[in-house]
């Protein structure tokens, strides 16, 4: 069950990351009709999730090859969400327009990547030092 995990989690983290990148490079380059169906975007939350998708696919592979990293390029992730998330506050707070998914979406974004950062902590950082 043990090396299960890993690879569960990189399947999983690689799904999150693959769909992320879709749906942002849709949105930032205009594809599919993505662009219009997302309403009020806000373009650096777009860019935000588009670098952190990135991060996901290296952590996955990191997952599948245990390696020491992995914990921290999720780490960064969280980092750049939760500073894209005060941005967005930030442009609500000032009158700036956006959809209210996006607030739940961004909550939801940072709690699974935040999960997954501290699995690979535990699972492969932690056992490493």
């Amino acid at each position: 069950m043990k090396k299960v995990l890993p690879y569960l989690f990189a399947i999983l983290l690689a799904g999150f990351g693959f769909l992320t990148i879709f749906l942002s490079t849709s949105v930032i380059f205009d594809l599919f009709g993505i662009r219009a169906k997302e309403g009020n975007y806000v373009l650096f939350v777009v860019w935000s999730n588009f670098i952190s998708s990135i991060l996901y696919l290296f952590a996955a592979f990191g997952f599948i090859k245990n390696k020491k990293w992995t914990a921290t390029f999720l780490g960064i992730s969280t980092l750049i969400l939760i500073a894209a998330f005060i941005g967005l506050k930030i442009h609500i707070n000032s009158g700036g327009i956006y959809e209210a998914k996006t607030v739940g979406a961004m909550i939801f974004r940072i709690s699974v990547t935040l999960v997954f950062a501290i699995f690979a902590y535990f699972t492969i950082t932690k056992k490493k030092i």
